[in-house]
């Protein structure tokens, strides 16, 4: 089978299209046949680490210091399965699926392996499979404002980072818990940030938040294009936060540690990081069903920005690498027969 390999770390074009072998699920997995996957902003970073050197040092011993140990990107993915194992009873031959494999990643490959209890759900009939691949964007906003932030109707929710595919299923999300919500981008995604439900769009070529004066209840920074995921700003923010007001970041820097260490300590403002991938499969299993649900019931819909034949990956990431992406870009994957 067509597989992209990135066996050491760098640029776009250290990414390569194989050919691997196919691989054959255990007693408790299904072959799924791949149909779509993304470039989210992660994938830059598992191929790059553009870290500070502490965090650079600590993401290297967990997934390769001299090169990576998992060689095939991609963790988001939608498709149809192809065969079960023995053991499998949830899941049949011929099911349409989509879900996250973070710990397994390669699913930017024509065939992928997934346990049966992993993050993997019944695609809504409602969407296609490039609708349906950009999951984790979804799952992030759907946990940091449901489960950490308990975000509540009425409350002003401000979005930093508005329009990239973490920012864009957030916006949504928050409309549905009725929050009054403010979104942050540049001047050509003001549109679209509008066309999702958003009640104020602030150009932030033209405007910074901090200085107007106004106070937000939730501050998410979702740090959702490249340029922007290693940076954080809990300390410029802080002054646009109400008293009791909670800044959400989903992104490790050693700077959001420690602040949500000390603002932990005292009352007042926090500063909280929480990413869906740490949570233990059943919890992100039970987050993706609350969105099939929402999905279905037309509440939340992917943005896709540009769709890519996995034969254009290195195309694909370096667009993505530019920080101008819309929503989600989608790797799409042919198949012969």
């Amino acid at each position: 089978m067509k597989a992209v390999l990135y066996e050491k770390y760098g640029p776009p074009e250290i990414l390569q299209l194989k050919e691997v072998e196919k691989p054959v699920p255990k007693d408790n997995e299904v072959l799924i046949r791949v149909y779509a996957a993304t470039v989210p902003a992660e994938a830059l970073l598992l191929r790059s680490l553009p870290f500070s050197p502490l965090l650079w040092f600590l993401t290297r011993i967990g997934i390769g210091l001299i090169k990576p140990r998992k060689t095939m990107l991609g963790s988001e993915l939608a498709g149809e399965i192809e065969s079960v194992g023995k053991d499998v009873r949830l899941f049949k031959e011929g099911d349409q699926v989509f879900g996250s494999d973070l710990s397994g990643l390669g699913a930017y490959a024509e065939y992928k392996c997934m346990p049966e209890g992993g993050v993997l759900a019944i695609k809504p009939a409602n969407i296609t499979y490039e609708e349906a691949a950009p999951v984790c964007g979804a799952l992030a906003a759907w946990n940091l404002l449901k489960n950490i932030a308990n975000i509540q109707r009425g409350q002003e929710i401000l979005i930093n980072s508005v329009s990239g595919s973490v920012g864009t299923a957030a916006v949504q999300i928050a409309k549905y818990f009725g929050a009054e919500v403010t979104g942050v981008c540049s001047t050509t995604n003001l549109e679209l940030v509008k066309s999702l439900g958003a009640d104020k769009v602030i150009d932030y070529t033209k405007e910074d938040f901090t200085q107007s004066g106004h106070a937000y209840d939730v501050i998410y920074d979702t740090y959702d294009t490249y340029d922007t995921i290693v940076k954080n700003s809990f300390a410029h923010c802080k002054s646009s936060l109400t008293e009791r007001g909670v800044y959400l970041s989903a992104i490790p820097t050693l700077t959001i540690l420690l602040q949500m260490l000390w603002t932990s300590k005292i009352g007042g403002k926090k500063a909280i990081f929480s990413a869906t991938g740490l949570r233990p499969v059943p919890e992100r299993l039970s987050l993706l069903k609350e969105l099939v649900e929402l999905i279905e019931a037309g509440k939340i819909k992917s943005v896709i920005d540009k769709c890519y034949p996995l034969e254009q990956i290195v195309e694909a990431h370096r667009y993505v690498e530019k920080g101008y992406k819309k929503g989600n870009v989608v790797i799409t994957i042919e198949h012969n027969s």
